[in-house]
This record gives structure tokens, C-alpha cells and sequence, in this order.
């Protein structure tokens, strides 16, 4: 019997060491590290996002290093009969002045998106020197009184004018048009004839998005503007909320460019400025500063402008001195004499 006891004392101690190990296994497949989890297969896109710039003139996201060359201007008609003109609806930037007669024309500005032609193109007026040169590049126009060329010329901006042995077969006239309202510009060949001028500076402060924009940040609500030149000429402005753009209307009605389209703007700047008439014709007063308006996300808001020199930008500033920073996308500026008035809509019931 003690035997006995042995062997079951022994069986017992081999069940115990059985069960131990059984114990062991599990405990170690418990506390064993888990598989790694497969790695996930990223692309190089996904890991390192593409390089972008900002478009200096509307402040929009665009592939780095596709903006290398050149802004283009033009002094281009606003007559009734150059009407619609030829790509105004692809540009960053319009200025509208006065000119005799109450009529009024533009300093149009491409760089983001530069047309295969545009115009028709006009003659060169005594402010336009100080409206181009800040952004450098180059300028299209028809010619113009000698002085006033000459004016133009001394600046730092290349002169591609009609009729000047450079410019013999990109400025042409159309058939479609009757003179003088008919001068066209290959402007995409022009632009890529002097690629070694470099780009155009940052003109304005731009948000990231039109919610972020000064305007509809510190603004009022407005549905649409009207800006007085003169008796001939009072441009006018609607918002459409669905594209978060300004609608352009004239005293002939719906403003469109040759594709039928209405003309539009993600902002709209109205900037107060004096006239002088000492060199005969009327001269935009565009060094100094005054009253200015920026309608944006629709909404308004009363701000101050001031350029120190022809070749400085224009500074827009709020009513506390704080830079103003428009929503992306182009602008329209409406250069309204200070004989001038401007009408805000508002929405109604407000």
C-alpha cells in the first residue's frame, strides 16, 4: 500500500507537472506579442503632398512654379461697339476709369489664365503708368498721344503696342468689330515671347476662403452696388449666392463676355479718387488715398485704400488700420471719381 500511494502520489505529481505546463503554454500564447499588422501601402503623393504657390493677383491654390512668367495688361475698350470684349472674363484683375466723354474704360490683368487673344485694345491714358506699374510684366495697347506713350515707356513694364515692329503679327485687326474698336492681341504668344520678364508681386492680402474674407468677416449685408462714373456710366453689381460671385450689369443691361456669359468678379472693390484735367484728357489721381468699399461673400465693408508711389502696390486697410484681405479669386475695381456716388443694396428687411 505504501507503493500504491507512491504510484498514485507519483501520478499525481505528473498530472500537476502536465497541467503546469498546459498552464505555461497558454500564459505564454497570452502575453506573446500580437502579429504586426501589414504595413498600409502609401503613395508618395499621399505621404508628401504636390508643392503649390498662391496665384499672386487672385490668392488662389495653384501647381507650384505653373505661374513663371509674366503678367499681361491691356488697355482695353469699353464702348458699346467693342462689346463683348475677348477675354475679360479670364482675368485676375480689372480696373475701370474714366475717360472723356463720361465714358469709361479698362486696365484689364491676366497672369493666372492667359487667353489665346484678347482685346479690342485702346490707347494709353496718362494714369494707366501708375496703375501697371506695380505689377511689372507687360502692356498692350493701340498707341496714343506721344506723351503719354512716353510716359508709359519709362517704366519698368514692357510696351507691346499696335503698329511697332515687334508687335507686327500679334496685334491685328478683326473683321468682326468696325475700327476703331477692333485691335486684337495674341496675348498667349506674347506672353511667351518674353518669359525672361519675371512674375508679378502679391498686389493684395488674400483669406483662404470667402467665409474668411474681411469683407463678410466685419461687413454688412449687401445684395448689389451701384458705383456713378457719370451720367454716362454707373456699373453695377449683383450677388449671386449660389456662386458666391458679383454679377456685372451697364446702363445697356446684363454685362457679357463673348461666350455669352454674364461677367463676374469674387470681389468688387470701389476705391474713391480724384480727377484732374491739367493735361487735357481725365487724369485718375492714383497716388495718395481716400474712401474705398470691398464687397465680398455678400457682404460690405467700408475701408481705406492709400499707394505711396507708381510703382507701390495699393494698401487696403480697415477703418482700425488693419490690413484688409480679400476672398480668392479676381477683382474688379472700380476707380469712381469722387464727384462719383455709390449706391449699396441691402437685403430686405435689414
Amino acid at each position: 500500500m505504501p507503493g500504491a500511494r507512491a504510484i498514485r502520489r507519483g501520478g499525481a505529481i505528473a498530472a500537476i507537472v502536465a497541467l503546469a505546463g498546459v498552464l505555461a503554454a497558454c500564459a505564454t500564447a497570452e502575453t506573446a506579442a500580437p502579429a504586426p499588422a501589414p504595413t498600409p501601402s502609401y503613395s508618395s503623393s499621399y505621404l508628401t503632398p504636390a508643392p503649390y504657390d498662391l496665384a499672386p493677383l487672385t490668392g488662389e491654390v495653384v501647381e507650384a512654379g505653373s505661374l513663371a512668367h509674366p503678367s499681361l495688361a491691356a488697355k482695353v475698350d469699353n464702348h458699346e461697339l467693342a462689346r463683348p470684349q475677348i477675354g475679360l472674363e479670364r482675368t485676375d484683375i480689372v480696373f475701370e476709369e474714366l475717360v472723356e466723354g463720361g465714358l469709361t474704360r479698362y486696365v484689364a490683368v491676366w497672369h493666372s489664365d492667359i487667353p489665346e487673344e484678347i482685346g479690342p485694345v485702346r490707347s494709353i491714358r496718362p494714369m494707366d503708368p501708375d496703375i501697371v506699374s506695380p505689377f511689372g510684366g507687360i502692356i498692350a495697347y493701340s498707341g496714343g498721344q506721344y506723351r503719354f506713350v512716353v510716359l508709359m515707356q519709362q517704366t519698368n513694364v514692357y510696351n507691346a503696342i499696335h503698329g511697332a515692329a515687334d508687335t507686327a503679327d500679334l496685334m491685328y485687326r478683326t473683321t468682326s468689330k468696325t475700327s476703331p474698336h477692333n485691335v486684337l492681341v495674341a496675348a498667349e504668344t506674347l506672353v511667351d515671347r518674353h518669359l525672361d520678364i519675371a512674375s508679378p508681386a502679391q498686389q493684395f492680402a488674400f483669406a483662404p476662403d470667402v467665409a474668411s474674407s474681411s469683407a463678410v468677416v466685419e461687413g454688412t449685408p449687401a445684395t448689389g452696388l451701384t458705383a456713378r462714373f457719370s451720367d454716362a456710366s454707373s456699373p453695377s453689381w449683383k450677388y449671386d449666392e449660389s456662386s458666391e460671385t458679383w454679377k456685372r450689369s451697364q446702363l445697356s443691361g446684363v454685362d457679357r463676355d463673348s461666350n455669352g456669359d454674364q461677367l463676374s468678379a469674387a470681389n468688387v472693390l470701389v476705391m474713391t479718387v480724384p480727377i484732374s484735367y491739367g493735361l487735357g484728357v481725365p487724369k485718375t489721381e492714383m497716388i495718395g488715398g481716400g474712401d474705398a468699399w470691398v464687397f465680398a461673400g455678400g457682404q460690405s465693408l467700408a475701408v481705406r485704400w492709400s499707394k505711396a508711389s507708381q510703382a507701390a502696390p495699393i494698401i487696403l486697410t480697415d477703418l482700425n488700420g488693419v490690413v484688409v484681405r480679400l476672398a480668392p479669386g479676381n477683382t474688379w475695381i472700380e476707380l469712381m471719381p469722387t464727384t462719383g456716388a455709390l449706391t449699396i443694396d441691402a437685403p430686405s428687411g435689414s
